[in-house]
């Protein structure tokens, strides 16, 4: 059983999947420029951390949701633990900040993702991303790809909060 929940990025759990994230981004995209994150900037306003956890309580892996303050949030730092992947931890994540994005007036997800993370890529298509031009403060880049969902159609009322 894998639950999935918002909780406090300020712990080891989280730190130590978004050490397996910086890892693999290395692993990827040696040389490259890269986006470090902690917990301590996750726990900054208007960001959410979503933990899913295996039925023992072990961190599987996390996500981040930063909101943009215009009816839209960038999802950022999707890991799943190599001891967990294949195994759906992916999908329950995304689909838990869909959910809480829907219910916090979110109306839009978007993502950069690596070309090199054709996981990550297989999962966002799946679930109805598609990919788009760069946003917000990124540029276009050789190593990045960019995809947008929207959560809630244009003109439906937003949900309470």
């Amino acid at each position: 059983m894998l639950t999935v929940q918002e909780e406090n990025p300020r712990q080891e759990a989280v730190a130590a999947l978004l050490r397996q994230s910086d890892a693999l981004a290395a692993a990827l995209y040696p040389g490259e420029y890269r986006r470090p994150l902690n917990p301590e900037t996750l726990a900054a306003p208007g960001i959410r951390v979503f933990v899913a956890r295996t039925a023992e309580g072990a961190a599987a892996g996390c996500c981040a949701l930063f909101e943009d303050g215009e009816g839209g949030a960038e999802l950022k730092r999707m890991i799943v633990d190599a001891a967990c992947r294949q195994r759906g931890v992916g999908g329950a994540l995304l689909r838990a900040a869909e959910a809480a994005a829907v219910a916090h007036g979110i109306r839009r997800s978007r993502m950069e993702v690596g070309i090199r993370n054709t996981d990550g890529q297989a999962l966002y298509r799946r679930a109805g991303y598609a990919e788009r031009g760069p946003f917000g403060r990124y540029a276009p880049s050789p190593i990045s790809l960019f995809f947008e969902k929207l959560l809630v159609a244009e003109g439906d009322p937003p949900q309470a909060t």
